[in-house]
Parts: structure tokens; sequence; C-alpha cells
């Protein structure tokens, strides 16, 4: 398994988010995923900023961390050919380090050009005409396209990389499920869900990656840890469906106020146990999934990355050796 690293653009700012990803790497985290939001969940956490030129950032200030985005709506307030152009500069920028997440997106996010928002069936068939017009452009050379969602007319991407980029599409349900293993270069999952994982291997994603994300709040205080997560992270403990629909972080604040710290302890591992961190991953493992990327809530990144630094990687990495 390897084990990467969450840059959350939801809670911090982009000068920050690139000296993470710097400090990740040289912590040991093999790659990184950022978030690609215009809204964050809730006000508290502070921040959105326009995650590709964050990347581009990231490209220079990095020499062997891979980073992809986690994830990129590309069906509503951005037009898939933009997407492709910014996925293929992104690739030119990071040769063999940069891939594109791309999943069905949130209403949070998405509202805010006034296009509605679709039934969770027509976002998908939305997808996954998004991702034909994404691999149409990577091909190179003039390119039309006329479906039932978009219009492309002769367009061209003159910047684009040695090689594609990697696409891989975040799922839930069994119908997502599918539709990753068919058009995707791998899956992107938010849970140890081993079913979810069979699913996508028996659906055609055999021989693909996995990528799963774990959320934590490390912290030497468990106490302090789990206050932390309530007040900057309660998302995990919500209703998963909400993350879809609402529209507004006051709304999801709104929500909040009903989770317990209790509710947070049970979806966020808290505190500095190791085992606790171990257990939790080797969930991930033991499900199918190959690359965990940790997403520390919360300010302290320096200390939580210095803990898996110390304490959970080299164990990690043990435990393969023992395996093999």
């Amino acid at each position: 398994m390897e084990i990467g690293y969450k840059l959350s653009s939801e809670e911090h700012g982009p000068n920050e988010l690139v000296h993470f990803a710097r400090m990740a790497e040289e912590r040991g985290f093999s790659f990184a995923m950022i978030s690609d939001h215009f809204h964050p969940w809730i006000d508290r956490q502070g921040q959105s900023p326009f995650v590709w030129s964050v990347i581009g950032a990231i490209g220079l200030a990095t020499t062997r961390l891979r980073l992809g985005t986690a994830v990129t709506c590309p069906t509503v307030r951005v037009h898939p050919a933009i997407v492709a152009q910014a996925a293929a500069t992104a690739a030119a920028m990071m040769p063999g380090r940069f891939f594109l997440g791309v999943g069905t997106g949130e209403n949070l996010n998405e509202h805010i050009i006034g296009a509605g928002w679709p039934e969770t069936d027509v976002r998908q068939a939305r997808l996954a005409e998004a991702i034909h017009i994404i691999r149409l452009l990577w091909q190179g050379g003039l390119q039309s396209y006329r479906g039932s969602f978009y219009t492309l007319e002769q367009a061209r991407l003159y910047t684009l990389p040695a090689s594609s980029p990697p696409l891989m599409v975040a799922a839930g349900g069994p119908k997502s499920v599918e539709l990753a293993a068919a058009l995707g270069d791998g899956l992107i999952g938010v849970e140890p869900d081993r079913k979810l994982v069979r699913g996508f291997r028996k659906a055609g994603g055999a021989r693909k990656p996995c990528y799963g994300e774990l959320t934590v709040c490390w912290g030497k205080d468990e106490g302090k840890a789990r206050r932390m997560a309530k007040e900057r992270w309660p998302i995990p403990a919500m209703d998963a469906s909400l993350a879809w629909e609402l529209r507004l972080p006051r709304h999801f604040e709104a929500v909040a106020e009903l989770v317990t710290e209790d509710a947070i302890a049970e979806s966020i591992v808290c505190g500095s146990e190791p085992r606790h961190h171990l257990e939790a991953l080797r969930e991930y493992a033991d499900a199918g999934y190959d690359h965990v990327c940790v997403h520390q809530v919360g300010p302290d990144q320096a200390g939580f990355m210095e803990f898996y630094r110390s304490e959970i990687i080299p164990r990690l990495k043990v435990g393969r050796k023992k395996a093999a």
C-alpha cells in the first residue's frame, strides 16, 4: 500500500498548500490528492483557492511527489474541454507525476452558474460524456463532438504531455463503480468498502489502482483532536447523500449542529495512538485499496506528517516486507 497526503483546499490557502505538498514529499508521502472546490463545506474551514493555479505551483515546488485531483467535476461549472486543457498542462509540467480524478460533483460547488442540479443518473451520464471529450482532446489534433449534453467545435489542445495522464473516477455506488471500471484508469473511494472495490474489479477494473481517502485528526490530546475534528470537519459524520445535495456552507453548518463528538470519533481517527491509525489503514488494505490518501484535519499539518513519517509509514513498510 502507498500512503498519500490530502491537500485540503477547503482548509488551507494556496501558499500553504504548496508548502504542505513540498513538506509531504520530504516526509515520505509518495503522492498527494488535492480537492477541487468553489466553496468550502462550512465557513469555518475558510478557504477555496482555484485548484489549477495551486497545482501549477506544486509542480514547480516538488520533484517526486505524484499529484491528482480528488476530485474535479468536469460537467457543470467547468466545461470538460477546459478540464482537458488544464489537466494536459498540469501533466506537461509534471511528467509522469500528475493524474486527473473526476466525479459527478456536489451541488455545493456546481449550483453557482445557475444551470440547475440534475438527478444522479443524469449526472453520471454527463460524466461519461465528459470523460469521452477529455480523452478525445488528449489524442491531439482538431476535434469536434456533438453529444446529448456537450458540444465541441473544432478544438485542439496544442500543449500536451508526452503521454496522457491517468484518469481516475470517484464512485460510491454500483452504477458509478461500473462507470469507473469502464471509463477510468482507476477508482477513488472514501470508505473501506470491500463490496465497492470488488464490484470495480469484476466490472473491468481488475488491474487498475484503487485510491482511498482516510480522514484523521492527529493530536497528542485525543479529546482536543475530537473537538477539532467536530469543529473543522463534521462532514464524515453526516449522511453521505447530503454531501451531494446541500447547496451552501450554512446548510452543512446547520446539520453539523446535530453531530456529536462520539459520532465524529466513529468516522474520523482522532489522537496519536499509532495502533488506531494503522488499524484504519489496514481496513482500506483489506477492502482492496492499494493507495490511501490521509487527510489531516486542522492546522497542525507538520506534527501529523512527522508522526506518520516516524510512526506509521515505517511500520507499513515492515508489514509489506513480511508479507513478501
